[in-house]
């Protein structure tokens, strides 16, 4: 699966059959990975601000915290990332 975004929103890819993980990029290191879903976290809020996923850098252990629009959203959910519904 390949999909084109913004530099340094979280993408899936197809690295083997079945397996899904996402391409990700730190902002404070710059580092560039493939994270699993189980590594991601998105948060659906009632606005903009409170709508984002979130992980920890595998490279310098930075707490990396990004907005999430409608298209991410859809990517994340559908790769099974945990996902925290608030009102």
């Amino acid at each position: 699966m390949s999909v084109t975004s913004t530099p340094g929103a979280a993408v899936p890819s197809a690295p083997g059959a079945g397996a899904v993980s996402f391409k990700a990029a730190c902002p404070d290191c710059r580092g560039r990975f493939e994270l699993t879903a189980g590594a991601l976290r998105l948060a659906i809020g009632a606005s903009r601000r409170t709508t984002f996923y979130s992980f920890t850098c595998p490279e310098c252990g930075a707490a990396v915290r990004k907005h999430a629009g409608e298209r991410i959203i859809e990517l994340l959910t559908g790769g099974g990332v945990s996902t925290l519904r608030s009102v």
